[in-house]
Formats: structure tokens, C-alpha cells, sequence
């Protein structure tokens, strides 16, 4: 057996890099939660709306629209750069999502952590997943159950404002709430 030339054994090296990478790549979830404003929430003929209106144009119970109104739109907390402590602003806004979860215990929600583009793509989903965990982490301190409460982080990847400045920055660092079902 003729020992392997320098290309055989860089493309062997290659390889075993690869396979290692690839065992360190992490896990996509199960299931994903629904887009922003999705609701599982179903018309009469089955299909998903996530801004039902009943009677009179009201939003209906359960639904995406409903929990904004009755939140008076604090579905949304807001962080300074590179941090993920709620605030006295932010507590009070959790504090009013918690009443309406204790108005509807059928329902669950997914906290959605965001943060703006600078930094890498690893960094920000780790970001993102740091302010989820402290929206769910406030709520349940305040009695809404642990099981209640789904937590996923998409780092710098849904901006709500486009733009390189403080202003869009400060809009994208966010943790949204949204109802599941």
C-alpha cells in the first residue's frame, strides 16, 4: 500500500473538519412559532386569522388584534444596547400582559427576542434569546405559568425599522409578545 500523497491527506482533513462542524451546528427547533401577528385562532371554515373581528368590528377574543387592544399596545419592550434587564417601563408593560394571560388561561404566547444589526449573527440570537428569557422569566414571576410561555430569538433577522442609526436600532432591540393560541 502506497502511503497518501499531501492533496489525499488535506482533503481527508477537510472532510473530518466538516463532519466535526457539523456536529457542533445547533438544532433547529421542533416547530416554529407563528410569523409576527400570527394567530392559531380559526375563522368558521377553519382557516387561521390572526385579526378575527366579531360584532361590530371588535377584535375577537384570543386573537393577535384583541391582545394588542386590551394591551393598549405594550406588546412590545424595548432594550438599551447590549442588554436584556427589564426596566420599570418594561415591567409595567409585562405586568399588563400578565392580567390579560390571567383573563384567558387557555392561552399561550411566544416572546420574540430582537436586537439590532450590529454585532455578529451568533452574537445577536444569543442577545435576543437573553431578552426573550427576561420577558418570560418577569411574567412568570408575576404568576403566568412557565408552560404558557415560549421563548425564540431571531437575533437581527426581522428588523422593524430599516436604517443604520440610532433611531432603528433602538426599535429593533425588542422583545414582542404574540399570542399562539
Amino acid at each position: 500500500m502506497t502511503p497518501p500523497t499531501p492533496r489525499q491527506i488535506a482533503l481527508g482533513a477537510l472532510v473530518a473538519a466538516s463532519l466535526g462542524l457539523g456536529a457542533c451546528a445547533k438544532r433547529a427547533p421542533e416547530s416554529l412559532p407563528p410569523e409576527p401577528g400570527a394567530s392559531t385562532v380559526t375563522d368558521g371554515a377553519g382557516a387561521t386569522d390572526p385579526y378575527a373581528t366579531g360584532a361590530g368590528g371588535a377584535a375577537v377574543p384570543g386573537t393577535q388584534a384583541h391582545f394588542e387592544t386590551a394591551v393598549n399596545g405594550q406588546n412590545t419592550i424595548y432594550f438599551d444596547t447590549d442588554r436584556y434587564n427589564i426596566d420599570s417601563v418594561d415591567a409595567a408593560a409585562l405586568q399588563v400582559q400578565a392580567q390579560y394571560l390571567a383573563q384567558y388561561p387557555n392561552l399561550t404566547i411566544t416572546v420574540e427576542g430582537h436586537a439590532d444589526e450590529r454585532g455578529t449573527r451568533e452574537y445577536n440570537l444569543a442577545l435576543g434569546e437573553r431578552r426573550a428569557n427576561a420577558a418570560k422569566n418577569y411574567l412568570q414571576s408575576v404568576g403566568v405559568a412557565a408552560n404558557r410561555v415560549q421563548t425564540v430569538s431571531y437575533g437581527k433577522e426581522r428588523p422593524v425599522a430599516l436604517g443604520s442609526d440610532e433611531g432603528a436600532w433602538a426599535r429593533n432591540r425588542r422583545a414582542v409578545s404574540v399570542v399562539v393560541n
